[in-house]
């Protein structure tokens, strides 16, 4: 399989995604945003690995649209994970810069992506 930075690093940020909501449920009995974080820290990844496949460019921009906001929700639910004491600031900060990794990329794939529309 080609290298593809995106692709790569959100599978990365996935696995860690998946990896923190085992941590939360099991160690902090904690199911509610953690299922949230989830649901979005992993539907990013999966929308980019699906507008690598897409059928145009028009498919193409409108997953990496949906994965540039699922990245914002994510980062949203991973701040409130630590400013609700589930996880500690520490633990968030490590986390939240790999989302960040992401949010940048992908906001650099839809500014682009955006500019060729205009011209």
């Amino acid at each position: 399989m080609q290298k593809n930075v995106i692709r790569d690093k959100s599978m990365d940020f996935a696995v860690r995604i998946v990896n923190l909501y085992k941590h939360l449920s099991s160690t902090k009995k904690e199911y509610v945003m953690s299922k949230q974080l989830l649901r979005c820290g992993t539907s990013s990844g999966a929308n980019i690995h699906e507008a690598l496949r897409g059928q145009s460019r028009k498919d193409f921009m409108a997953k990496m649209y949906i994965a540039f906001k699922e990245v914002a929700e994510t980062e949203y639910w991973l701040v409130l994970l630590v400013r609700t004491s589930y996880l500690s600031k520490r633990q968030g900060d490590s986390v939240l810069a790999d989302c960040m990794e992401v949010d940048r990329i992908l906001a650099s794939i839809t500014k682009t992506l955006k500019g060729e529309i205009r011209n």
